[in-house]
């Protein structure tokens, strides 16, 4: 269930860069806040903008910002772990203190101060939303390295004349990707609901570009007379974070060798 939620959501996105049933940012004062009907299957916003096209649009950016985010997170703290927990000493005190000293905000607090010390904007909900997911990425990479690095199998290729770089490369990394990619998963949809939290507070993705958090941001002056504004954002962020954690709760039986 989580993988076909997962994989409409991308069929949507992906649908949304070449087609969608009306130009997301074509307003119509004439027909704002309309209900749903034949024309505008989800109704219209303040705007007259076609609410399924908006929504549709705002599938793409959540995407590309959850990707982009995770990336980043993924990248710099599966880094700093290994190397940390490959090296030990020194270095691995440094960067595992520097992690610490990230992971000592909140991560949509950390987002949000950093989205108000620059320009606010997508890029930098993605780079902000990015550094609060090193930590985690950085002591899992770390505790799967301290784990590995003295089994049986590297020590063969370490007595072997293995160089450092080709024992984590060929040897130790791969055995630790399974948790990486279950975290990587379950950082997804974490993801998906701060770019949608920053871009509510208006610190995030910024009008008219299309999002489910200035969506709903937009939609609470009006729901009393519009609520239907408000449903259809809501619903498809609840359902991509729904499908998203259903598929990392798949993924972790699976590739789990204990409860696999």
């Amino acid at each position: 269930m989580g993988g076909a939620i997962t994989a409409a959501l991308i069929l949507t996105a992906a649908l949304s860069l070449v087609y969608t049933p009306r130009n997301p940012l074509e307003m119509s004062i004439a027909g704002r806040l309309e209900a749903p009907s034949g024309a505008h299957p989800f109704g219209t916003d303040q705007y007259g903008r076609d609410l399924l096209s908006r929504v549709m649009a705002g599938a793409a950016t959540s995407i590309v910002v959850g990707v982009i985010a995770v990336t980043i997170g993924a990248g710099i703290g599966v880094l700093f772990g290994s190397l940390g927990g490959y090296r030990g000493g020194w270095l691995d005190e440094g960067l595992m203190r520097f992690v610490d000293a990230v992971q000592g905000f909140p991560a949509i607090l950390s987002a949000v101060l950093v989205t108000a010390v620059f320009h606010p904007g997508v890029v930098i909900s993605m780079v902000a939303i990015g550094v609060a997911f090193i930590p985690p990425f950085a002591r899992l990479a770390r505790g799967s390295v301290l784990e590995l690095r003295d089994r049986e199998f590297v020590l063969a290729a370490r007595a072997l004349g293995a160089s450092d770089r080709r024992q984590l490369a060929r040897h130790i990394f791969p055995n630790a990707v399974p948790p990486l990619i279950i975290q990587a998963t379950t950082s997804f949809p974490v993801a998906i609901l701060a770019e949608a939290g920053l871009s509510y507070l208006g610190l995030g993705t910024q009008p008219p570009q299309p999002s489910w958090g200035v969506m709903l941001k937009d939609a609470q002056s009006f729901l009393a007379i519009s609520p239907w504004f408000a449903i259809f954002p809501g619903a498809a962020i609840a359902l991509t974070v729904l499908g998203l954690n259903l598929l990392g709760d798949g993924l972790r039986d699976l590739l789990d060798p204990k409860t696999r």
